[in-house]
């Protein structure tokens, strides 16, 4: 099977949901940044302020190539990895493209509580952070939109809506 790919607004559950589809459909998980961060032996935030932004999206760029060749494997990218130039392309060329989808409300509360592990929007109090994510997510959906299917994230809040969510996207996207 070729790579799933999760695209998505940051919060959106690429990452959550990605790690229980993959170990309940028995395939691989690999989270893009976590990927880069192994690699280079530090945090993205680390990898922008040593290295700058260039550098950073040359390694996105080289590492979503190295592992679009990978078989059974659920890839979860950076928000902002379908908005660079053939990311995109590169994804739809060589998998299945998954928009994960969550309302703005969700968005906030789970980006309220995360935004300190989050450099762009730690400075942000709540009613910057509700605008930041509306402008850059409506930025962003044009290429978000792009990808070949869509699926409804919203229910990855605990245990049971993370289990039911997961059974959902194995029965839409695995089991054929």
């Amino acid at each position: 099977m070729h790579p799933i790919y999760l695209i998505g607004y940051m919060g959106c559950g690429k990452t959550t949901l990605g790690r229980a589809v993959a170990h309940a459909a028995s395939m691989r998980f690999v989270d893009l940044d976590e990927l880069i961060e192994q690699e280079q032996g530090m945090t993205i935030s680390e990898i922008f302020a040593t290295h700058g932004e260039e550098t950073f999206r040359r390694l996105e760029r080289e590492t979503l190539g190295r592992v679009s060749s990978l078989s059974d494997v659920i890839i979860a990218t950076g928000g902002g990895t379908p908005c660079r130039d053939g990311m995109m392309e590169l994804m739809l060329a060589t998998g299945t493209t998954v928009y994960l989808e969550t309302d703005i409300d969700r968005l906030h509360s789970r980006l309220a509580v995360a935004r300190a592990t989050r450099p762009l929007i730690a400075r942000l109090n709540d009613d910057e952070l509700r605008e930041f994510i509306i402008s850059s997510l409506n930025a962003r959906l044009p290429h978000y939109t792009r990808a070949a299917a869509r699926f409804d994230s919203t229910q990855l809040e605990d245990e049971e809506q993370i289990a039911a969510t997961t059974h959902r996207f194995i029965n839409q996207f695995i089991t054929r």
